[in-house]
């Protein structure tokens, strides 16, 4: 992960990995990252085609989403995979710039992510409490924030480059890993403390304050709901004002949407961001078996969120994952058959000469001479 890779994380005493000596548990871990690596890049994907796809209109939701999902293939592509290939490989064997890189990438796709999921609050926010903002300019608002939020998240994240480097583990050994250098004793602490404040603690403040906001909107809807149904003539003559003040059905599922989004992100990046912090603050953590086998455990945890936002995604939009279906070759297939046979259909049905729209005037002139109709016309 993103703050992996330090001076705390060496090697035990015997100079061994703490997982080297237990194959079953290393494999496990592979066989959990390469699924996890998989169904993040596949589900992201298939969230950016059914985008490209869709027969609707764009909207700003539309917008929050692609780009959130754009952030967990960061995520995917520069944690997940780089975890995946250390535990393969056990040693870093790329370059001194890839070092510097991946780990900038890999902060980056955290604050990213992590933040992109705060504007997407952000914008139910004003969209709930301040609905007349929305039709003042809202496109390119979202665009700012979007883009604010990706070059935030270059900034905030650009440290890596000088805190880790391809290094060697142990003077004279001529074994280099991408190890972090911190000054000793406040340094590691001071790294681990500024991650976890900037990136969950802030984005929980800023998310605890919109939902309570939002959540105040949605209790004041409900009752002005149930007064206007007490008092309905009342409110005749104001149906521009209403339907400004009630919020709509599509509003608030999307509300649901940012809070499941929300809450599955507590409950993947919690234990990470509370291990990573025990294990700098806490002067009897040790790196043994079971400590080692928490950290990592909640790595994993962590990167299962970017498996999880594919599936919100789809679950409450509902049309995402049937304009998914529709660009699936097998899906065409089927489509293009079914419209061929109704094609065959109505040529044969239009090559039956009884089926003019003559009959019906022929019936009609039989019956007015009171003569059989013409059989021909069943």
């Amino acid at each position: 992960m993103g703050t992996s890779g330090n001076n705390n994380e060496s090697p035990n005493s015997n100079g061994s990995d703490p997982f080297q000596g237990n194959e079953e548990v290393a494999k496990e871990i592979m066989l959990v990252l390469s699924v996890t690596f998989v169904v993040a890049v596949v589900g992201n994907l298939d969230v950016l085609l059914a985008m490209c796809n869709t027969k609707k209109k764009s909207s700003r939701m539309h917008l929050f989403i692609k780009h959130l999902s754009l952030a967990d293939l960061v995520v995917a592509f520069f944690q997940v995979l780089p975890q995946l290939c250390w535990k393969i490989t056990y040693r870093f064997y790329g370059s001194d710039f890839l070092c510097r890189i991946v780990k900038h990438l890999q902060v980056m796709g955290m604050f990213a992510s992590t933040y992109m999921m705060v504007m997407m609050t952000v914008d139910r926010y004003i969209a709930i409490c301040h609905p007349l903002k929305t039709l003042q300019q809202s496109t390119r608002r979202s665009y700012i924030m979007i883009g604010s939020t990706w070059l935030g998240s270059l900034a905030l994240s650009t440290p890596q480059y000088f805190i880790f480097s391809l290094s060697e583990i142990r003077n004279g050994t001529h074994v280099y890993d991408c190890w972090g250098h911190f000054i000793e004793p406040w340094g590691i602490r001071a790294y681990i403390t500024w991650i976890t404040v900037g990136i969950p603690l802030v984005a929980g403040i800023v998310l605890i304050i919109c939902y309570s906001f939002i959540s105040h909107s949605l209790w004041r809807n409900v009752r002005f709901k149930t007064k206007n149904r007490r008092c309905k003539n009342e409110y005749i003559g104001n149906s521009m004002v209403s339907s400004v003040i009630t919020i709509s059905r599509a509003k608030i599922r999307t509300v649901k949407m940012t809070f499941v989004i929300v809450l599955a992100y507590i409950v993947c990046w919690a234990p990470f961001f509370i291990v990573q912090m025990w294990s700098v603050w806490d002067k009897n953590f040790l790196w043994d078996d079971s400590e080692n086998l928490a950290v990592t455990l909640s790595a994993l945890l962590a990167s299962l969120n970017s498996c999880c936002n594919p599936w919100i995604y789809m679950i409450f939009s509902g049309h995402l994952l049937q304009d998914f279906t529709h660009c699936l070759p097998f899906h065409q297939k089927i489509h293009h058959k079914d419209s061929d046979s109704s094609l065959r259909k109505a040529t044969v049905l239009t090559k039956i000469p009884n089926r003019s729209p003559l009959c019906g005037l022929k019936k009609i002139e039989h019956a007015s001479k009171s003569t059989p109709p013409d059989m021909g016309c069943y």
